[in-house]
C-alpha cells in the first residue's frame, strides 16, 4: 500500500467512525475539511472504499440522497450507498491511531493525524508532535546550511524566497512547542482521581489544546 493510500484509508475510516456518510458526503468532508484531499476525485476514493469493505472494516447500505443533490437527479437510478464502519473497523482504526511513527511526521501525514488529534490518546498526540517538531528542525537545519553556501549566489528575490521557507518552518515549530507544552501540562495538572475517566474517554481528550494568543494556527499540511 502507498504512502498516499495509506492515509486516504486513515481518513476514511475516520470520518466514518463519527457517522456513516454517502460516497459524495465523505468526498465533500475530505475535500473541505483536509486540506492534502482537495484535489482527488471519485476514481480515488471508490476503489479505496471497495478495498475496505473487502477487509470488512466497512458494510455497503442502501440510503437516500446526500444532503444537497436533488432527488430529481436520482430519477430513474439506484438508491445511494451509505458505508458505515464495522467493529472490526473501528478496531483497525485505533490501531492505526495508536501509530507514531516517521510516517505520521511527513508533511501529508501529519496534517491528517492532526486533524484526528480529538480522537487520539495525550501520549501518542504528544509522540506525533515531538517527532514532527524534530523532522522539522532537522529540515530548518539544512535550509541554514544551504542558504548558508549558496547565498552570493543567489539573487534578491530568490534569496527572500528561501528566507521565507525558513520562517514558515520556524513558526511551525514554535506552534509545536506551544502545543507540546500544553499537553505535557495538561497531562501533569490532572488530579490523580481522572485516570479512570481518562482511560473511558482516551479517544476524546482535547484538553492539551493551548489557548492561542492572537493569529492564526499554521496549517499542519502546508
Amino acid at each position: 500500500m502507498s504512502r498516499r493510500s495509506g492515509i486516504l484509508e486513515f481518513a476514511v475510516l475516520g470520518l466514518l467512525r463519527e457517522s456513516p456518510m454517502h460516497g459524495y458526503e465523505l468526498r465533500k468532508r475530505l475535500n473541505t475539511s483536509l486540506g492534502v484531499f482537495r484535489a482527488f476525485s471519485y476514481g480515488t476514493l471508490y476503489p479505496c472504499l471497495k478495498a475496505l469493505v473487502a477487509s470488512g472494516w466497512l458494510v455497503e447500505e442502501t440510503g437516500g440522497a446526500p444532503e444537497g443533490v436533488p432527488a430529481t437527479a436520482l430519477t430513474g437510478r439506484r438508491a445511494k450507498i451509505v458505508y458505515r464502519l464495522t467493529p472490526a473497523g473501528k478496531e483497525h482504526f485505533e490501531e492505526l491511531l495508536s501509530h507514531s511513527g516517521p510516517d505520521a511526521w511527513e508533511d501529508e501525514h501529519f496534517g491528517v493525524r492532526f486533524a484526528f488529534f480529538g480522537q487520539t490518546s495525550r501520549d501518542v498526540r504528544v509522540r506525533v508532535l515531538e517527532g514532527r517538531r524534530s523532522r522539522l528542525e532537522e529540515r530548518l537545519e539544512k535550509m541554514r546550511t544551504s542558504l548558508a553556501r549558496t547565498r552570493e549566489r543567489l539573487d534578491d528575490y530568490t534569496l527572500e524566497l528561501q528566507r521565507h521557507g525558513m520562517e514558515s518552518v520556524e513558526r511551525e515549530v514554535r506552534w509545536l512547542n506551544e502545543l507540546i507544552e500544553s499537553e505535557r501540562a495538561g497531562r501533569d495538572q490532572r488530579p490523580p482521581d481522572s485516570a479512570a475517566q481518562d482511560e473511558n474517554n482516551q479517544s476524546g481528550d482535547t484538553d492539551g489544546l493551548p489557548r492561542h494568543r492572537g493569529g492564526s494556527r499554521p496549517d499542519p499540511s502546508e
